[in-house]
């Protein structure tokens, strides 16, 4: 299972996620601020559990690139 998460109010919209992940992440036209797609928003963490394995690197990939750490993924 892939469990990602997404602190959404400390993004700065830098759009780095969207790049590396654009099937997992899009930007709000909003806000200007990165949505998690298909995420559950408990108290500004947006959750996302899939059991896909196939998301994994691009997963990581955006939470290495994020400049402000508020993704995090854990692989259980």
């Amino acid at each position: 299972m892939i469990i990602v998460t997404l602190q959404r109010d400390k993004c700065i919209g830098c759009n780095y996620c969207v790049e590396v992940a654009p099937k997992l992440f899009q930007m709000s036209k909003k806000d200007g601020k990165t949505v998690l797609l298909r995420a559950l928003d408990s108290k500004g963490f947006h959750t996302l559990k899939s059991p896909d394995y196939t998301i994994l690197e691009a997963c990581e990939q955006a939470e290495k690139i994020c400049p402000v750490h508020i993704i995090k993924v854990k692989n259980i």
